[in-house]
């Protein structure tokens, strides 16, 4: 690439070296402010809204920092060509898939203002000779302004190349139409139904798949199949929104029990899926999608580990943890010692509850003797700062968010 400036002197190109060298790899907390500061400055609300596509940013942030730090390592404070890493091609993809603009440029200088004052502190305390520093700020300043600049030019490119390969095909009309759909934008029933080649009359449950990794992406597919058979249905419409995501919809009346598709998606490890409520005709088809959407951001927001969601279950929850600093008040206070007891226990409250107060058919759903049951609620009771039955939804929404936070998978 064209150099833009003289080269720096022996002594700042081994000041930048040393910089960079102290400054790799990134910490976690640089990397939390980077983030942060792309989705704060963001007009693409996608990156910020959807879980898949915030994480996206964040990994992509990662890699544009490390490959300007690691390029200085190599040639101090030159002009340093835009990352060829997949981030950058997940990246200009993901914005096509859901029919973003690249004139985003607010979010790539939210996150250089970040990147640069972490960088101009550390200039600062590698040198006090005003010389030295002048040409170290004025030489990386040139540098990393200018990579910012040649990546938004890169990324630019890179989405004029996946437009051209999408081209104006059934997914780019299909999505369009979806997204009318789900902003109640007013769009007939008819034209509507023969562009998505689906019914809107009748019953819809929306689901939302995705991969934990880009490794995992090229399942989802797979995954899909195996989620429309589990759920009984025979046709979906599937919208590829990321490169990581899949939007569905199913014309089935129901989900099934969280059990049986996590045994489906045993197959295909690293993808999990969020469920929408069941609903009907046009505005089910949006608010079903709506509360599959919530479920997978209840999900990200919790940071939790589970691999289905439905969101008839956690609703409440997800209405709970609108405040985080909120909902663990209300468990501390609902749950009192029981919030710290053994999930099993816990487990056991939660089903006995689902069962309206039956140990009979509490102990049948959990395979457990009548007596082990009756000695579990025995100690939670106790536990409880009032008796269960003056407030069991509350317990419950209590326990199910914890249950969201814990590593195994929640019993059906």
């Amino acid at each position: 690439m064209e150099e833009l400036w003289p080269a720096p002197s022996a002594r700042v190109s081994e000041l930048i070296r040393a910089i960079a060298e102290q400054m790799l790899p990134l910490s976690e907390d640089v990397l939390d402010r980077l983030w942060a500061a792309s989705q704060r400055g963001t007009r693409q609300r996608g990156f910020v809204e959807d879980p898949v596509l915030a994480e996206a940013d964040r990994r992509l942030n990662k890699a544009n920092m490390t490959h300007w730090l690691v390029s200085n390592l190599h040639e101090p404070g030159r002009r340093v060509e835009p990352s060829r890493d997949p981030e950058m091609y997940i990246y200009a993809r993901d914005l096509v898939l859901r029919g973003m603009d690249i004139d985003d440029l607010e979010s790539w200088r939210a996150a250089q203002r970040v990147g640069w004052q972490w960088w101009i502190e550390a200039c600062f305390a590698a040198t006090t000779d005003h010389d030295e520093l002048r040409e170290l700020v004025e030489v990386s300043g040139n540098s990393m302004t200018t990579f910012v600049d040649d990546s938004i030019a890169a990324v630019a490119t890179y989405t004029d190349d996946v437009r051209s390969e999408l081209g104006r095909g059934a997914h780019t009309q299909r999505f369009a139409t979806a997204q009318l759909l789900l902003e109640g934008a007013p769009i007939s029933r008819v034209r509507a139904e023969e562009q998505l080649g689906y019914a809107l009359t009748g019953h819809h449950v929306a689901a939302i798949v995705w991969a934990d990794s880009e490794e995992r992406a090229p399942h989802l597919e797979e995954a899909a199949e195996h989620i429309m058979r589990a759920c009984g249905a025979t046709r979906r419409l599937t919208l590829v929104v990321s490169t990581s995501s899949q939007w569905l919809w199913m014309p089935v009346r129901g989900v099934p029990p969280v059990a049986g598709i996590q045994k489906v998606l045993a197959k295909t490890p690293g993808v999990r899926v969020a469920f929408g409520r069941p609903a009907t005709d046009v505005e089910g088809f949006r608010s079903s999608h709506l509360d599959a959407v919530a479920a997978q951001r209840l999900l990200a927001r919790l940071r939790s580990p589970h691999v289905v969601v439905r969101y008839e279950d956690v609703y409440l929850v997800d209405l709970l943890t609108a405040d985080l600093a909120k909902a663990e008040q209300f468990v501390a206070n609902t749950l009192g010692e029981l919030a710290t007891a053994d999930p099993v226990i816990q487990r056991t409250v939660r089903m006995y509850v689902s069962e309206r107060f039956n140990i009979s058919s509490t102990a049948d759903r959990m395979f457990a003797h009548r007596n082990t049951v009756d000695r579990r609620l025995a100690r939670a009771k106790a536990m409880l700062p009032r008796p269960l039955d003056q407030d069991p939804t509350g317990v419950d929404a209590a326990l199910m968010l914890l249950e969201l936070r814990q590593d195994q998978q929640p019993s059906d």
